[in-house]
């Protein structure tokens, strides 16, 4: 049973607190936040800052709150060429307003060319039976491919409506360099992407944070998408065209389509390493056995940094993404110090850096983890929180996969919140927020997000907030903080976050995968059965 004085804590979440740290972070004096900049160092000594002031230690390297994450950072020149020969045609694709992408083999200057082959989705998955590769052989050629899956209402089936990570474009990537692709051009389309060509091309079209390469290690020599125009005029230079192999992507029949067409390429980057780090912080668990394991609660510090300008903003603040979800891992912190008897077993913070670059930071520490997976009882993710207040539902996509779901039943019914399902499952969420590679180290790690049943809101309110967000605001200058935001929502699902850390953090038994999840060997290789 929740002890009275945690009951009085949970009240004092705090959501003018919360906009403090959310005004501080997403101001224009840190620059957008991106990886390596000045934005960074203000961002991560403000985090270490703040939860040094609640008396959260420091958990990260030599004693300190900050956990260096090696990357490399290629940023892509306007010089850089994608040039596409066949039958008789020279398509010169312009940057940024056709193609966009980097060169995964963090050199200056690499060149390259080579054959197109089409493989519609680039998807290799047994277990649903489908190969798009068929037995072709792909070295050293440019895969040509479309995001997402195949489509399906069968929830057996790739997930039905909900996209499942064959479908993430880092798969695509993942998947073509192990077959020794040269590289891979992705078509954009609104409907398989999940947003438009203004988001890929913010998020393309600057510097991309990669994991250094060890020595030997080949890497793409282009990793990148072209518009749907761009991949209209590439498919009919082989007697194609979008929507045909769009329609034959679908088809368990699909077999690679070579284009007769060649791909040359010239990226010219800036590389530099990056100096950026995790900010991890701990408040130690009351129990001498129990608090060498840990909740975690997460979000990504970083965002965009400065690019494009769009209506004269050069800054990529990144209010909504992600100074909301670092706002609220700050208060949840405060709260939990305050606590007059601590929880048995301990809370990591975790404000990880590069979630815009594929997630890297996150991924470091899965890899590099301060607490291990098997004594980490659940990752609890805090990313991207709309400022228009309180809702009647609260969405845990991946909650219900795990043994901790009953809890996470009992504290929604204890706040008076209906749990529903990701509204928007054909977006893929669980495979694009920090909750992942802690999932794929086998910890019971899920994104607490508000629903979209707006108090005091007519029906669909919320949708329409959710279209405005991501058509218009989504990686883009606009995503700003305003002294007329409602964050009363932020504070209702921060208090959820917490009660339901609390009471994982109290469990006598660590929360474990449901049978057949795919990330149940991991936990149980990790020593939790």
């Amino acid at each position: 049973m929740l002890a009275a004085t945690a009951a009085a804590q949970i009240q004092e979440l705090s959501g003018e607190r919360i906009r403090a740290h959310v005004k501080f972070l997403a101001s224009d004096l840190l620059e957008g936040r991106a990886p390596g900049t000045r934005g960074d160092k203000l961002a991560t000594e403000y985090l270490a800052a703040q939860f040094a002031l609640v008396g959260a230690r420091p958990a990260g390297d030599g004693g300190s709150y900050f956990q260096k994450v090696p990357l490399v950072g290629v940023d892509p020149q306007a010089a850089s060429e994608l040039v596409i020969r066949g039958k008789g045609r020279t398509l010169r694709l312009d940057w940024l307003e056709e193609f966009v992408g980097a060169s995964q083999r963090q050199k200056p200057l690499d060149q390259f060319e080579a054959e197109a082959v089409f493989v519609g989705h680039g998807i290799s998955a047994p277990e649903f039976q489908w190969d798009d590769f068929k037995g072709a052989d792909v070295r050293g050629k440019i895969l040509v491919l479309f995001t997402n899956e195949p489509a399906s209402e069968d929830a057996s089936f790739f997930g039905g409506r909900a996209l499942t990570y064959y479908g993430r474009w880092s798969y695509k990537y993942e998947e073509a360099g192990r077959r020794g692709a040269l590289g891979v051009i992705i078509i954009h389309t609104t409907a398989t992407a999940g947003y438009g060509w203004n988001v890929v091309r913010t998020s393309w079209g600057r510097e991309q944070p990669f994991v250094k390469l060890a020595a030997g290690e080949p890497g793409l020599a282009f990793a990148g998408w072209i518009t749907t125009e761009a991949g209209e005029q590439l498919l009919q230079a082989a007697g194609h065209g979008v929507k045909e192999l769009l329609k034959a992507s679908d088809s368990r029949e699909f077999r690679p389509i070579p284009l007769g067409v060649r791909v040359r390429g010239r990226m010219v980057s800036k590389v530099r390493d990056l100096d950026t780090s995790n900010v991890a912080a701990i408040l130690p668990g009351s129990d001498p056995e129990m608090k060498s394991e840990a909740v975690i609660f997460s979000a990504h510090w970083d965002h965009l940094g400065v690019g494009d300008p769009v209506g004269g903003d050069a800054i990529y603040n990144g209010a909504v993404d992600n100074a909301t979800g670092c706002a609220m891992l700050v208060e949840i912190a405060r709260a939990w110090a305050a606590l007059e008897q601590r929880p048995r077993r301990s809370a990591l913070f975790l404000a990880v850096t590069a979630e815009e670059g594929g997630l890297r930071g996150s991924e470091y520490y899965a890899q590099h983890p301060l607490v291990p997976p098997g004594k980490t009882a659940l990752g609890l993710n805090f990313d991207a929180f709309y400022p228009i207040g309180r809702t009647r539902d609260v969405v845990v996509g991946g909650a219900e996969r795990t043994t901790a779901y009953p809890l996470v039943e009992a504290v929604a019914r204890r706040m008076n919140l209906e749990i529903k399902p990701d509204p928007h499952p054909e977006q893929g969420s669980y495979y694009r927020s920090d909750h992942f590679p802690l999932a794929k180290a086998g910890i019971p790690a899920f994104t607490v997000k508000a629903g979209t049943g707006f108090l005091g809101k007519p029906e669909g309110a919320g949708e329409e907030i959710f279209r405005q967000y991501n058509s218009k605001h989504y990686h883009q200058p606009s995503d700003e903080y305003r002294d007329d935001w409602d964050l009363s929502g932020m504070e209702q699902m921060a208090r959820f976050g917490f009660l339901l850390g609390l009471e994982a953090a109290n469990l006598e038994k660590l929360p474990t995968w449901r049978p057949g999840e795919e990330f149940l060997p991991a936990r149980e290789k990790s020593g939790v059965k």
